[in-house]
């Protein structure tokens, strides 16, 4: 299964010149932890995430309205192509030690993220399914009567 399948298409992102404090605003309207930074070719530039601002921004009490996000947005960012399987996913993000991952179209341009929750999510689906299919081809339980005297 290729990545495109679990991803979030709605992916939040933002500029880099935006300052951290819209940042900080926008993850809360939309409930995420983190934003994807784009180049004005939609490209990743890089990630910010909730714990980039506490560190980079609010713990060395920098003006977060003077900050922007380029400043302090994560550049090294691991970016993964949509035609990756999930299992290959998994082994690079764990190798990687990172939780989000933007997916990019086959020109580097942002069409999703994938994150760990999400692959647990799907993950458990299918595990799901799999037991329903187990149980419908299974002789059903019997429960015991009564209890075996010891």
């Amino acid at each position: 299964m290729g990545l495109v399948k679990c991803c979030r298409e709605q992916v939040v992102a933002v500029s880099p010149d935006t300052p951290a404090v819209e940042v900080a605003r926008i993850m809360g309207e939309k409930n995420v932890g983190s934003v994807v930074v784009v180049t004005g070719d939609n490209r990743p530039a890089g990630i910010l995430t909730d714990r980039d601002l506490a560190v980079r921004v609010m713990a060395q009490e920098k003006n977060p309205g003077e900050v922007r996000a380029e400043e302090v947005l994560t550049r090294d960012v691991i970016t993964f192509q949509d035609s990756m399987g999930i299992y290959e996913a998994i082994q690079k993000m764990t190798d990687a030690g990172i939780r989000r991952m933007p997916i990019v179209d086959d020109a580097g341009k942002l069409i999703g993220i994938v994150t760990m929750d999400d692959i647990v999510r799907m993950l458990g689906e299918e595990m799901a399914a799999i037991a329903k299919n187990i149980e419908k081809q299974s002789p059903p339980m019997q429960k015991p009567s009564a209890p075996i005297p010891m």
